[in-house]
């Protein structure tokens, strides 16, 4: 037998007896892993799974196949063999299964046909560039770009600008804003598994796809432009160095007696723009090639720092300026306070300077020397162990270069006088030891390598955020797993080609400055957040954290993003709400689960809660509509809805609040049913989106329509969410299309909203109903005919701020028994109607009006004489019918299996109301968009086909009805 095979080679196989328990199950297409095992013999306990050989094949049997109640085949083992056959899985565990909780993609596997010989082999595990530890991963990167071109060509400017004790409080402000920053970072990045995009990734999953995407994008502007200042740092320290090799030469400065010649701006564009094509050749040489070079830039910086600190401790030599007077303690006293002085453009003080300095310009010049915390977390996806490295490896950068500058401070500042500080821009070359040409090399080492950082992190944002496929704009960004961003890249060196070509440092640094604080504040709000709700799922496990901490750390970026430039700050935060918002037009859903959402859902919970099962006042009553979509009438088996009903769900909302509940009932056993629910539910929930409705959809499985629509309107939201309001279509096709369980059940549905207290609003004319392109001009009339609350006031309100209805006027109809008390009855009617400040002509009709004959219409379709005859005969035959069965089976009369009582009067009686009402509205409302009439209450132990027949002589000839039943609660009040 060959290491490797299972059972052996294929003779071997079958040569083997075959037992009953030895089954194999066909790879489906569902499965997510393919996993190997050996059957075991009866009994045997101790056999171990062996490794199959790549390229055996297994001829399996479809005779021994077992399919599972979700339909995947499963083994035909006993119970002795699996102890975990109820469960309906195998024994071990789905390896791919885990991956994909992880966000990772399984392969997909093909799914043979029964009978064929299945080729099960176990791939070769894809070969994965090394992963990153936390030295090379996280600190060399943060190290390199927090080290760059501020601390050697800048530092004992600002020293001498700001002075000691000012430039102390400088570092610890932006010391503690880095710091804070890259706790709050770990907190997040030790709370999980996380992917390519840092910074990005980290906010774009607590605080939303818009948020993480607009901070992302700046963030990605701030690193690109990081590359073109080092590149001017390099490119400026190379040229005072160098001077001859410069291709122009402008006049030089003097202060003070002393000529101080400055690199040209065509110079450093030039070289700028070369330097930078250079660095994108590396940075498209992969990750690999960067780390290869990353130490061969680093080790040379931390040794001209040593050099410096060395020629420090030795100064001053024998060729040193006279401004340097070593380590001294009255230079150190004559150093401690600031001393602003206007400069030119390129920083050296001149009394006819045009840039004027304090603290607030000192922050944002010198604030970009403590960012870099993010080069860690910008590579998450080259990061062997994120939870592990991020937090050590940035942390520990932070406070080394921060204790750094604590020391650079008072060593500088006794070191050399004020005017030494301020003119000697390379104070620190000058100063080192053997020689200035150590730390020239260092400065420009330490800069190329702090842009190669930056122009290598930048496109890895900028793929991140475009993998995300949340703006399709972005997709021309994307880079596949494995490959290198190519496309972002050359993007991302032409944006720092142009910021070289405006070749002035302390323009550019304001700007990055904005962008990383923007950035860092978008980390601690994160973590501030997710903090405040402590959901579940967040158990972070970095513990130097506190809340508090991360909304400081917060409030600390903003306050410093203000200090430093009102301007800056305002057009900052401008660019990313104008990406927010475009995000939010013409982004994708990408629903990550994000702290906002939660946030809202914890807040909707604390409001439900805070208003617990009370009755809502009237002045806050809003209509939560229960929408029947498919009670009755035939629709296309892919249509969910009748297309008119969200219409019509649309104007029971006001500036569209509120919530709609659709729902249907899918009739049949739930076993057997559950996946046709889910489908009906998906595509419900697409007819909602499409129609731009806000609310929800529900599906539902019984054995009949009356038993789930009565489980649903019991069980159907929560507390003062419930729906209160149940919206149907009437039946207009129940005798035409001879339904003859339609008045039942619909008899049954309205009883039911009574007695749960929901209002019951019925649509007559659904197919007519106005879209909101429709303009109706007439008038809305109501027939208040039953006290509802008002219900049917405030729909008529409600549907005046629609644009299809708001050039109508509203008419309302009142019942006067007497004539005399018609006058009494409009009076009382329209001071009600003055206080709830509504405007409405009220009409009175009196019952003897009611009584005279009304001349049809000209669009009259059906005469009411004539429908109220048919509708007598019908009735008259139906209760013949049914009284000839009780007889025959010697039962009193039955009429859908519950007992019934016929009393012809109120059967002639309740015909001729509804004969008269329907007269009088033909008489009234000819010029009306739409008639709201109180809904009559289905009498007691009546035949359910005799009220469908007052209902039908009701609504005859008339287009649109809304027919209205309240509830006992008032939904309108007089009151403010």
């Amino acid at each position: 037998m060959e290491r490797g095979g299972i059972g052996g080679d294929d003779e071997e196989a079958a040569a083997a007896p075959k037992h009953p328990q030895q089954r194999y199950h066909a790879v489906e297409s569902q499965d997510r892993a393919v996993v190997q095992m050996t059957s075991m013999e009866p009994g045997s306990s101790t056999a171990a799974p062996r490794p199959m050989k790549p390229g055996t094949n297994l001829s399996i049997d479809p005779r021994t196949k077992m399919t599972s109640s979700n339909g995947h085949a499963v083994p035909n083992v006993s119970q002795s063999d699996s102890k975990l056959e109820l469960f309906g899985f195998d024994s071990l565990v789905n390896i791919l299964g885990l991956k994909s909780m992880a966000g990772e993609q399984p392969q997909a596997t093909t799914s043979p046909r029964d009978g064929e010989d299945v080729g099960i082999t176990i791939g070769c595990p894809k070969e994965n560039e090394p992963k990153l530890g936390t030295l090379m991963g996280v600190f060399v990167p943060c190290l390199q770009n927090i080290l760059g071109i501020i601390y050697y060509i800048r530092f004992t400017w600002i020293v001498g600008m700001g002075g000691i004790w000012q430039s102390l409080v400088l570092v610890a402000f932006c010391g503690a804003c880095t710091f804070l920053t890259g706790l709050s970072l770990s907190a997040i990045a030790t709370n999980g598994a996380m992917k390519g995009g840092g910074p990005y990734y980290l906010i774009g999953r607590a605080l939303g796809p818009e948020v993480g995407i607009s901070i992302g994008l700046c963030f990605f502007l701030g690193n690109a432009v990081a590359g073109a200042m080092y590149v001017l740092g390099a490119v400026e320290t190379f040229l005072d160095a160098v001077p001859a090799a410069g291709f122009f030469q402008d006049a030089p400065t003097v202060v003070g007696g002393t000529t101080i010649s400055t690199p040209s701006l065509h110079d450093l564009q030039i070289y700028g723009v070369v330097i930078t094509i250079l660095l994108c050749f590396i940075v498209f040489g992969g990750v690999k090639i960067i780390n290869k070079v990353a130490p061969a830039f680093l080790v040379p910086v931390l040794f001209s720092i040593l050099c410096i600190f060395i020629g420090v401790f030795s100064a001053p030599g024998s060729d040193a300026p006279k401004g340097i007077t070593g380590l001294n303690m009255t230079t150190l006293a004559d150093n401690w306070s600031s001393d602003y002085q206007p400069t030119n453009n390129a920083g050296v003080p001149d009394p006819k300077g045009s840039i004027y300095w304090d603290f607030n310009a000192l922050l944002g010049l010198f604030f970009p020397a403590v960012t870099g915390i993010m080069a860690g977390s910008n590579r998450s996806a080259s990061l062997k162990d994120t939870q592990r490295s991020i937090p050590v490896g940035t942390l520990h950068a932070t406070l080394s270069t921060t204790g750094m500058y604590f020391i650079s401070i008072f060593l500088f500042g006794a070191l050399a006088t004020r005017d030494e500080l301020l003119t000697n821009r390379l104070l620190a070359a000058t100063v080192a030891w053997p020689g200035p040409a150590v730390i020239y090399i260092g400065i420009i080492l330490s800069t190329l390598g702090a842009a190669l950082q930056s122009m290598t992190g930048a496109p890895r944002l900028l793929a991140a955020i475009a993998n995300d496929d949340i703006l399709p704009v972005l997709n021309c960004f994307k880079a596949y797993e494995g490959s290198e961003p190519h496309v972002a890249t050359l993007f991302t060196s032409f944006i720092c080609i142009a910021c070289v070509v405006i070749g002035n440092l302390d323009l550019i640094t304001p700007t990055i400055t904005m962008f990383f604080l923007m950035c860092y504040a978008g980390v601690n709000l994160s973590c501030f957040l997710l903090d405040l709700l402590d959901a579940p799922s967040w158990r972070p496990r970095w513990k130097l954290h506190h809340w508090s901490l991360s909304l400081i750390g917060a409030s600390q970026c903003i306050v410093i993003m203000f200090m430093i430039s009102w301007t800056f700050t305002v057009v900052s935060l401008a660019l990313a709400s104008l990406i927010y918002y475009y995000v939010s037009l013409k982004g994708k859903a990408g629903d990550w689960g994000d702290g906002f959402k939660s946030a809202y859902f914890q807040l909707a919970l604390r409001s439900l809660r805070s208003m617990g099962a009370n009755q809502v006042h009237p002045k806050n009553w809003y209509p939560i509509p229960l929408i029947f979509c498919r009670p009755w009438g035939k629709l296309p088996e892919n249509v969910p809805c009748h297309p008119k009903l969200a219409d019509f769900a649309n104007c029971m909302k006001k500036k569209g609040r509120g919530m709609s509940i659709f729902f249907s009932i899918i009739d049949g056993d739930y076993h057997e049913s559950a996946e046709d629910a889910k489908t009906a539910c998906h595509q419900l929930s697409a007819y909602i989106d499409y129609k731009r409705c806000e609310g929800v959809a529900e599906i539902i499985v019984a054995r009949s329509m009356s038993d789930g629509f009565r489980s649903i309107v019991q069980i159907m939201g929560l507390g003062n969410l419930k729906p209160n309001i149940v919206v149907m279509r009437y039946p207009e096709i129940w005798r035409r299309e001879n339904l003859t369980q339609i008045p039942s059940t619909f008899i049954s549905i309205i009883n039911d909203c009574i007695i749960a207290n929901k209002a019951v609003v019925i649509v007559k004319g659904l197919d007519e109903w106005p879209n909101e392109y429709q303009r109706q001009y007439g008038t809305i009339d109501l027939y208040w005919i039953v006290r509802d609350g008002g219900l049917m006031l405030l729909l008529s309100q409600l549907l005046l701020t629609k644009e299809s209805f708001e050039s109508c006027k509203i008419q309302v109809f009142c019942i006067a028994e007497e004539d005399t008390e018609a006058e009494e009855l409009k009076a009382d009617v329209k001071k009600f109607l003055y206080d709830l400040r509504m405007q409405a002509e009220v009409i009175v009709v009196t019952m003897k009006s009611m009584e005279a004959r009304t001349e049809l219409s000209a669009g009259a379709k059906k005469d009411p004489e004539e429908e109220h005859a048919s509708a007598q005969h019908r009735i008259k035959a139906y209760l013949s019918e049914m009284e000839e069965t009780a007889q025959r089976e010697g039962r009193p009369l039955m009429e859908g299996g519950r007992q019934v009582v016929v009393n012809e009067e109120k059967v002639k009686k309740f015909l001729y109301t509804m004969l008269k009402l329907n007269t009088t509205i033909l008489k009234y409302s000819r010029m009306a968009v739409v008639v709201l009439v109180s809904l009559p209450p289905p009498p007691l132990n009546h035949p359910a086909y005799c009220y469908m027949e007052y209902m039908d002589l009701l609504v005859v000839n008339i287009p649109r009805m809304l027919i209205v039943r309240g509830y006992r609660r008032d939904v309108v009040t007089l009151f403010t």
